[in-house]
């Protein structure tokens, strides 16, 4: 009899103890829906990336979304309009299909602005030379197949860009020494095309900061040792940054390692 009831105990037990420890290492697919926190309505198109893992991806029309994802995983969510968040991935999560995360509206107090940037006459001989102009120069150099930046034509600017690309450990090795992780993402990123898309449409610098966990002043200073004009950094848009701190970072590797 005692045998029995042991055996009963037992196989009430295993499916509770197996249910247990699965949750521990939940992963694969998260699922969720992001919704307008004063409303409660769905948002669509918001782009959901997991800095983890560096995957993206973007809610459809009824808020709904699904990624790669692991337990204790950060994902970051970004919509125009809406304050950015970041949430962390929990086991709970995983069991429960009802999951919403809701993002909250950006209040913006709008003063009356007349754009008037240049005083225009009319005539094109005056106003043409009214105009500014960007003053970042490009120079390219034999034997390299890509140009560099120098910002304004000094008799200097050569000298400085030759010697940041035959030395540019002395200039970049503790900018890029501090963050090797954060630097090894770049190719991760280049290569999903939802973050790509993501970055083209930014110029805040907020998401790749989060996804490089780099200050933005950090990321001025690489720009700027690797030569690249103000004009650029102010105004290129975040894909650009990406794409000329990949540039650089692979052009310190490569002739770091010639050294």
């Amino acid at each position: 009899m005692s045998r029995l009831l042991f055996l009963l105990a037992l196989l009430v037990a295993v499916p509770s103890l197996a249910q247990e420890t699965g949750g521990e290492a939940l992963d694969g697919t998260f699922r969720a829906v992001v919704v307008n926190a004063q409303t409660d309505r769905p948002l669509e198109s918001v782009h959901v990336v997991n800095l983890n893992q560096v995957v993206g991806t973007i809610t459809d029309q009824n808020g709904e979304f699904s990624i790669r994802a692991a337990v204790n995983d950060t994902l970051y969510f970004s919509y125009l309009g809406f304050k950015s968040q970041k949430i962390r991935v929990t086991n709970d999560m995983f069991r429960f299909e009802d999951t919403e995360i809701a993002l909250t509206e950006l209040a913006y107090a709008l003063e009356e602005v007349i754009v008037r940037p240049y005083q225009l006459t009319g005539y094109l001989e005056i106003d043409v030379k009214n105009l500014p102009i960007n003053t970042g120069y490009q120079y390219s150099i034999s034997g390299l197949p890509v140009s560099y930046e120098a910002g304004n034509k000094t008799p200097g600017a050569v000298t400085k860009v030759l010697g940041a690309i035959m030395n540019p450990a002395d200039l970049l090795r503790n900018l890029f020494g501090r963050q090797p992780n954060q630097m090894r993402k770049l190719r991760k990123i280049k290569e999903d095309d939802r973050i790509r898309d993501l970055l083209a449409s930014k110029f805040d610098r907020e998401t790749l900061m989060e996804l490089l966990q780099l200050e933005k002043v950090d990321i001025e200073d690489i720009l700027t040792n690797c030569n690249y004009s103000n004009s650029f950094i102010k105004t290129a848009n975040d894909l650009q940054i990406l794409d000329a701190l990949s540039s650089c970072y692979e052009e310190f590797k490569v002739l770091n390692r010639e050294k």
